[in-house]
Protein backbone atom coordinates (compact mmCIF):
# COMPACT_ATOMS: atom_id res chain seq x y z
CA UNK A 1 0.00 0.00 0.00
CA UNK A 2 1.43 3.52 -0.95
CA UNK A 3 0.10 6.44 0.57
CA UNK A 4 1.48 9.04 -1.56
CA UNK A 5 0.21 11.29 -4.43
CA UNK A 6 1.14 9.27 -8.13
CA UNK A 7 4.16 10.53 -10.17
CA UNK A 8 2.99 8.37 -13.21
CA UNK A 9 0.63 9.72 -15.56
CA UNK A 10 -3.10 9.17 -14.79
CA UNK A 11 -5.34 8.20 -17.81
CA UNK A 12 -5.75 10.75 -20.31
CA UNK A 13 -2.65 12.06 -19.25
CA UNK A 14 0.25 10.23 -21.28
CA UNK A 15 1.64 13.47 -21.94
CA UNK A 16 3.95 15.70 -19.74
CA UNK A 17 2.17 18.46 -21.17
CA UNK A 18 -1.27 17.30 -20.88
CA UNK A 19 -0.44 16.11 -17.42
CA UNK A 20 -0.01 19.50 -16.19
CA UNK A 21 -2.84 21.25 -17.61
CA UNK A 22 -5.16 18.64 -16.03
CA UNK A 23 -4.11 19.41 -12.73
CA UNK A 24 -3.70 23.27 -13.20
CA UNK A 25 -7.25 22.82 -13.78
CA UNK A 26 -7.80 20.86 -10.61
CA UNK A 27 -5.69 23.70 -9.04
CA UNK A 28 -7.23 26.79 -10.14
CA UNK A 29 -10.45 25.04 -8.74
CA UNK A 30 -8.45 24.47 -5.51
CA UNK A 31 -7.26 28.30 -5.29
CA UNK A 32 -10.73 29.40 -5.67
CA UNK A 33 -11.23 28.45 -2.19
CA UNK A 34 -7.84 29.42 -1.24
CA UNK A 35 -8.55 32.94 -2.01
CA UNK A 36 -11.93 32.59 -0.38
CA UNK A 37 -9.66 31.88 3.09
CA UNK A 38 -6.87 34.46 2.37
CA UNK A 39 -9.98 37.50 2.01
CA UNK A 40 -10.93 36.57 5.28
CA UNK A 41 -7.89 35.64 7.23
CA UNK A 42 -4.92 37.14 4.81
CA UNK A 43 -3.10 34.01 4.88
CA UNK A 44 -4.25 30.17 4.54
CA UNK A 45 -2.83 26.54 5.94
CA UNK A 46 -3.23 23.86 3.80
CA UNK A 47 -2.27 20.23 5.05
CA UNK A 48 -1.89 18.42 1.87
CA UNK A 49 -2.69 14.52 2.73
CA UNK A 50 -0.41 12.43 0.63
CA UNK A 51 1.27 15.13 -1.46
CA UNK A 52 4.47 15.57 -2.84
CA UNK A 53 7.05 19.14 -2.52
CA UNK A 54 7.10 18.30 -6.98
CA UNK A 55 3.57 18.53 -7.44
CA UNK A 56 3.26 22.03 -5.92
CA UNK A 57 6.98 22.93 -7.12
CA UNK A 58 5.78 21.90 -11.08
CA UNK A 59 2.63 24.27 -10.36
CA UNK A 60 4.41 27.27 -8.58
CA UNK A 61 3.52 29.95 -10.80
CA UNK A 62 -0.75 29.68 -10.16
CA UNK A 63 0.52 29.44 -6.38
CA UNK A 64 3.74 31.46 -5.28
CA UNK A 65 2.13 35.48 -5.00
CA UNK A 66 -0.41 34.05 -2.46
CA UNK A 67 0.01 33.58 1.21
CA UNK A 68 0.50 29.76 1.50
CA UNK A 69 1.88 27.61 3.71
CA UNK A 70 1.93 23.72 3.08
CA UNK A 71 2.12 20.79 5.65
CA UNK A 72 2.56 17.75 3.64
CA UNK A 73 2.00 13.82 5.24
CA UNK A 74 3.40 10.95 3.60
CA UNK A 75 3.92 7.93 5.65
CA UNK A 76 8.27 8.61 4.60
CA UNK A 77 9.51 11.77 5.47
CA UNK A 78 10.41 13.70 2.77
CA UNK A 79 12.42 17.19 2.39
CA UNK A 80 11.01 20.37 2.59
CA UNK A 81 12.56 22.74 0.30
CA UNK A 82 11.82 26.05 1.83
CA UNK A 83 9.80 27.92 4.70
CA UNK A 84 6.63 27.28 2.94
CA UNK A 85 6.67 23.60 3.11
CA UNK A 86 6.78 21.34 6.51
CA UNK A 87 6.79 17.63 5.64
CA UNK A 88 5.47 15.32 7.96
CA UNK A 89 5.80 11.21 8.48
CA UNK A 90 2.55 10.42 9.37
CA UNK A 91 -0.59 8.08 8.43
CA UNK A 92 -3.43 9.73 6.95
CA UNK A 93 -5.72 7.69 8.35
CA UNK A 94 -4.86 8.52 11.61
CA UNK A 95 -3.48 12.33 12.25
CA UNK A 96 -4.37 12.69 16.26
CA UNK A 97 -1.67 14.33 16.63
CA UNK A 98 -3.89 17.43 15.53
CA UNK A 99 -6.54 18.89 17.13
CA UNK A 100 -9.72 19.57 15.08
CA UNK A 101 -9.63 22.53 12.80
CA UNK A 102 -5.84 22.80 12.90
CA UNK A 103 -5.58 23.89 9.12
CA UNK A 104 -7.69 26.01 6.84
CA UNK A 105 -8.50 23.64 4.21
CA UNK A 106 -7.32 19.83 3.20
CA UNK A 107 -5.92 19.17 -0.23
CA UNK A 108 -5.55 15.06 -1.69
CA UNK A 109 -4.59 14.69 -5.19
CA UNK A 110 -4.71 10.59 -6.06
CA UNK A 111 -4.26 9.44 -2.73
CA UNK A 112 -7.83 8.24 -1.24
CA UNK A 113 -7.56 5.24 -3.48
CA UNK A 114 -4.14 3.99 -2.24
CA UNK A 115 -5.02 3.98 1.51
CA UNK A 116 -6.32 0.54 1.92
CA UNK A 117 -10.14 -1.14 1.71
CA UNK A 118 -13.21 1.21 2.63
CA UNK A 119 -12.50 1.08 6.51
CA UNK A 120 -9.19 2.89 5.58
CA UNK A 121 -10.94 5.50 3.41
CA UNK A 122 -13.22 6.11 6.04
CA UNK A 123 -10.97 7.33 8.42
CA UNK A 124 -9.05 9.16 6.04
CA UNK A 125 -11.93 10.64 4.84
CA UNK A 126 -13.35 11.98 8.90
CA UNK A 127 -9.29 13.23 9.21
CA UNK A 128 -10.09 15.08 6.07
CA UNK A 129 -13.07 16.97 7.31
CA UNK A 130 -12.08 16.92 11.01
CA UNK A 131 -8.42 18.50 10.14
CA UNK A 132 -10.47 21.70 8.43
CA UNK A 133 -13.90 23.46 7.65
CA UNK A 134 -12.69 23.05 3.97
CA UNK A 135 -11.13 20.74 1.46
CA UNK A 136 -10.69 19.59 -1.86
CA UNK A 137 -10.07 15.88 -2.60
CA UNK A 138 -9.58 14.01 -6.17
CA UNK A 139 -9.51 10.43 -7.03
CA UNK A 140 -9.84 8.40 -9.85
CA UNK A 141 -13.12 7.43 -10.93
CA UNK A 142 -14.11 3.44 -11.31
CA UNK A 143 -16.00 4.25 -13.93
CA UNK A 144 -13.79 5.36 -16.44
CA UNK A 145 -12.54 2.82 -18.64
CA UNK A 146 -8.63 3.36 -18.26
CA UNK A 147 -7.03 2.02 -15.24
CA UNK A 148 -4.82 5.21 -14.10
CA UNK A 149 -2.55 2.97 -12.15
CA UNK A 150 -2.03 -0.03 -14.62
CA UNK A 151 -2.93 1.88 -17.91
CA UNK A 152 -5.04 -1.12 -19.34
CA UNK A 153 -8.66 -0.83 -20.55
CA UNK A 154 -11.08 -2.16 -18.24
CA UNK A 155 -8.49 -3.87 -16.08
CA UNK A 156 -10.18 -2.75 -13.09
CA UNK A 157 -13.27 -4.67 -13.85
CA UNK A 158 -11.86 -7.89 -14.57
CA UNK A 159 -12.13 -10.78 -12.29
CA UNK A 160 -9.08 -10.77 -9.33
CA UNK A 161 -7.62 -13.82 -10.76
CA UNK A 162 -7.48 -12.19 -14.47
CA UNK A 163 -5.67 -9.18 -13.07
CA UNK A 164 -3.65 -11.68 -11.19
CA UNK A 165 -2.39 -13.26 -14.62
CA UNK A 166 -1.58 -10.27 -16.30
CA UNK A 167 0.59 -8.17 -13.96
CA UNK A 168 2.31 -11.73 -14.37
CA UNK A 169 2.33 -11.97 -17.48
CA UNK A 170 3.73 -8.31 -18.41
CA UNK A 171 4.74 -4.89 -16.99
CA UNK A 172 1.64 -2.74 -16.86
CA UNK A 173 1.81 1.02 -16.46
CA UNK A 174 3.11 1.79 -12.95
CA UNK A 175 4.16 -1.40 -11.84
CA UNK A 176 6.97 -3.93 -13.24
CA UNK A 177 6.07 -7.81 -14.07
CA UNK A 178 5.34 -9.57 -10.96
CA UNK A 179 7.83 -12.53 -10.67
CA UNK A 180 5.85 -14.29 -8.05
CA UNK A 181 2.07 -14.77 -6.70
CA UNK A 182 2.88 -12.40 -3.66
CA UNK A 183 4.22 -9.40 -5.72
CA UNK A 184 1.35 -9.94 -8.00
CA UNK A 185 -1.34 -9.59 -5.09
CA UNK A 186 0.28 -6.66 -3.81
CA UNK A 187 0.23 -4.69 -7.04
CA UNK A 188 -3.80 -5.12 -7.85
CA UNK A 189 -4.05 -4.32 -3.74
CA UNK A 190 -2.09 -1.05 -4.22
CA UNK A 191 -5.76 1.17 -5.35
CA UNK A 192 -9.23 0.80 -5.03
CA UNK A 193 -11.08 2.86 -7.40
CA UNK A 194 -14.38 4.24 -6.25
CA UNK A 195 -18.18 5.22 -8.08
CA UNK A 196 -19.32 8.65 -7.33
CA UNK A 197 -21.83 7.13 -4.91
CA UNK A 198 -19.67 5.48 -2.62
CA UNK A 199 -16.65 8.17 -3.12
CA UNK A 200 -19.24 11.61 -1.69
CA UNK A 201 -20.77 9.10 1.04
CA UNK A 202 -17.29 9.62 2.33
CA UNK A 203 -18.01 13.22 2.21
CA UNK A 204 -21.02 14.17 3.88
CA UNK A 205 -22.34 17.97 2.68
CA UNK A 206 -19.39 17.94 -0.03
CA UNK A 207 -20.41 19.45 -3.73
CA UNK A 208 -19.27 16.82 -6.32
CA UNK A 209 -17.48 17.73 -9.22
CA UNK A 210 -16.21 15.79 -11.75
CA UNK A 211 -13.33 16.02 -13.91
CA UNK A 212 -14.17 14.53 -17.95
CA UNK A 213 -11.46 13.33 -20.37
CA UNK A 214 -13.44 12.66 -23.76
CA UNK A 215 -16.90 12.82 -22.45
CA UNK A 216 -16.24 10.83 -19.70
CA UNK A 217 -16.15 11.09 -16.07
CA UNK A 218 -12.31 10.64 -15.57
CA UNK A 219 -11.79 11.24 -11.52
CA UNK A 220 -14.19 12.92 -8.78
CA UNK A 221 -13.46 15.43 -6.94
CA UNK A 222 -15.38 16.26 -3.24
CA UNK A 223 -15.32 20.13 -2.68
CA UNK A 224 -16.19 21.70 0.80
Amino acid sequence: MTQTESTKPEAGEGHWGVRTDFRARRLAMFLEQVDGIIARTGQCRVLDMGGSVEYWHDLGALWRDRSISFTLVNLEMTAAPDSRFTCVEGDCRDLSRWPDKSFDIVHSNSVLEHVGRWKDMRAMANEVGRLAPRYFVQTPNFWFPLEPHFRVPFFHWLPEPLRIALVMRRSCGAFPKAPTIDDAQRFIEDSTLLDAKRFISLFPGAELKRERFCGLTKSLIAVR
